[in-house]
């Protein structure tokens, strides 16, 4: 078949259903108030809450949860077949992860921009938060430790992108120190920061550099755990930084980096008229993963992914300009990430290999599949980039940049979140100098992953990204699925319909929990006794917390007051008051009343980076 007919019928596809669903979702489920004053007004320190314009918002919202794992997930799946992927990445992408993203940003919003776990205190019970909290840091652990591994094999696999890569960091700072003290508009400088990175991948080309000696010197067993060592230093220190000094200037420059990649799948696809060589449905080995319940966890960022709920309400919801500004940054955000799940299917069926046997070859095994699917994605776009017209070791050097720089975004991301856990959770345990301490925090949330990184085993891949992948993916999906639940509750309690969130959050704690269960029984065949403790630990947590999400909605249905709604007009109008609704934000009560753009009253979550 030819991949440019599936392209522009799943982008039509994708067009429907951000013109038609995300409306309703705005409108009818979730009530968007242009009026009501955002966090990012409220609590503005300039630090994280930073009222930003909304395509600027857009472009560090997709770049952080746009990482590896789209890219790395769909070029595994194909493996069952390039239809299941596809419809998955499909309908996850319209009627999951939209959802599930859209929803996150929304009712964090309305609780003074904090995380989904802490709000699971609120919305489910106050033992869900703890329980949340756990399950999110195990999460983020996993997160950074595997794309720290990926970015890590892919600058020695790729030594012509450490130029670009690096040189990146000081050029977002330039233009993020010229947008704030200029107050200009982002567009061009971040455009002209495109090029000037095109122009050092060129460079990078030309001086590939590789560490190997120095790596022998310093006594790492390999080179990609220097690399390692070295991205978890970078984070600790960008963690602290404002989010307009390099997260925002860099995520704009990678958004635009974005949207190149994709046009490069897309347009190659186009001038080469490349037929994908993959099956529809795929023949697999016997005694390989079940296409149900894996196939939903290998593909996570994509379809949905619970990350994307640490995202929105983590750090975007500290910088929406408007409520309304939601269903672009949010809904949007998520179509954004099912087109590069689409052109990462598109690259590893139509653009790696030309015929059915060499496909074959590639995919022979899942763990053919696992271990090669960043290679067949940077060839992939690489023989898209030839049929433009570029010379292919550098389309591949080129390839490599995008898949390095959105990991990297979401690895600074990631580790910020988690230093926000890790205060959260000091300040549960009522460490409260602890969860002041920035310092110590940061080197607390960098600790865990790094170790992960470099522990030993696992093959060539690492312990995390060869071993602890599964767990990785189950914890993701799990983490969707509780965001969804206390989405869902707090719909019902504003006296909407919650059924576009219960469809989701059902089908997706049914396939998490299952491969929850598969991967305990396989551990404990396999005598993996550091793995089969960990997952019972997720497993009885996720039950715990699913029992805790069923009881809050029964209390939300049960409810006949309107105590919960927006006050203003009939729920489904959307129209809502200026100032927070005290029903959303149930401690808002013992806050002076703030106005828009004035500092923070000394809150935990609105000061982080100034103590």
């Amino acid at each position: 078949m030819p991949a440019i007919v599936v392209v522009l019928a799943v982008m039509a596809m994708f067009a429907l259903g951000y013109r038609y669903y995300s409306r309703y979702l705005a409108d009818r489920v979730y009530g968007l108030d242009p009026a009501y004053v955002t966090p990012a007004h409220r609590f503005a320190d300039g630090v994280d809450f930073v009222p930003t314009n909304r395509h600027v918002l857009f472009g560090h919202h997709f770049t952080s949860i746009a990482g590896a794992a789209p890219i790395v997930g769909p070029a595994i799946a194909v493996f069952w077949g390039w239809g299941p992927a596809l419809a998955w990445v499909v309908l996850g992408t319209i009627f999951a992860a939209g959802v599930h993203d859209f929803g996150a940003l929304a009712v964090s919003v309305r609780h003074r921009a904090r995380n989904i776990g802490t709000l699971a205190a609120d919305v489910i019970s106050k033992r869900a938060r703890a329980l949340f909290l756990l399950i999110i840091f195990f999460l983020l652990t996993l997160v950074n430790a595997v794309f720290a591994v990926v970015i890590g094999n892919l600058l020695v696999a790729y030594p012509g992108a450490v130029i670009p890569i690096f040189v990146e960091i000081p050029l977002a700072i330039a233009i993020g120190q010229y947008i704030y003290r200029t107050r200009s508009a982002a567009l061009v400088p971040s455009i002209i920061g495109v090029i000037a990175l095109y122009f050092l991948i060129w460079v990078g080309n030309i001086w590939p550099i590789e560490i190997t000696g120095l790596a022998d010197t310093l006594g790492f067993d390999q080179p990609r755990n220097l690399w390692v060592v070295i991205l978890f230093a970078y984070t600790f220190i960008a963690s602290r930084l404002p989010v307009w000094l390099l997260l925002q200037p860099r995520d704009y420059i990678n958004s635009h980096q974005l949207f190149i990649a994709l046009a490069v799948i897309f347009t190659g696809v186009l001038v080469g008229m490349d037929r994908i060589v993959a099956p529809l449905v795929n023949d697999v080995p016997a005694g390989s993963p079940s296409i149900f319940p894996f196939l939903f966890i290998t593909v996570a960022c994509g379809a949905i992914s619970g990350f994307h709920s640490l995202v929105a309400s983590g750090t975007t919801a500290k910088q929406l300009d408007k409520e309304t500004d939601a269903r672009y940054v949010g809904y949007g955000g998520a179509i954004g990430e099912g087109s590069l799940a689409l052109g990462s299917i598109i690259a590893v069926t139509a653009g790696v290999a030309a015929t059915r046997a060499e496909w074959d070859g590639l995919y022979a095994t899942h763990a053919d599949a696992s271990g090669g699917a960043t290679r067949n994605f940077v060839n992939g776009i690489a023989s898209f980039a030839e049929n433009l017209g570029f010379e292919f070791q550098l389309a591949t050097v080129f390839a490599a940049v995008v898949v390095i720089s959105f990991a990297a975004t979401t690895m600074d991301t990631g580790v910020r979140l988690q230093r926000y856990i890790v205060q959260e959770i000091a300040e549960l345990a009522g460490w409260r100098r602890l969860s002041r301490h920035l310092t110590l925090t940061g080197l607390l949330a960098i600790a865990a992953p790094l170790a992960l990184a470099l522990l030993p085993g696992g093959g060539d891949a690492g312990y995390t990204f060869g071993v602890l992948w599964r767990l990785f993916g189950t914890t993701n999906q799990l983490t969707a699925g509780l965001a969804l639940a206390v989405i869902a509750v707090w719909v019902l309690r504003r006296r909407r319909n919650p059924v576009a969130i219960l469809v989701p959050l059902v089908f997706l704690l049914l396939m998490t929990t299952w491969a929850l269960i598969v991967q305990l029984r396989e551990f404990i065949e396999a005598d993996e006794w550091v793995l089969a403790p960990l997952d019972a630990l997720i497993f009885v947590l996720a039950l715990w917390l699913i029992v805790e999400a069923v009881l809050a909605l029964r209390r939300a249905s049960g409810q006949t007051t309107g105590a919960d709604s927006d006050s203003g007009p009939g729920p489904d109008t959307g129209a809502g008051t200026t100032e927070p609704d005290a029903a959303d934000e149930p401690e808002a009560a013992d806050e002076p009343e703030r106005t828009v753009g004035a500092e923070s009253g000394g809150r935990a979550e609105a000061t982080d980076d100034r103590r």
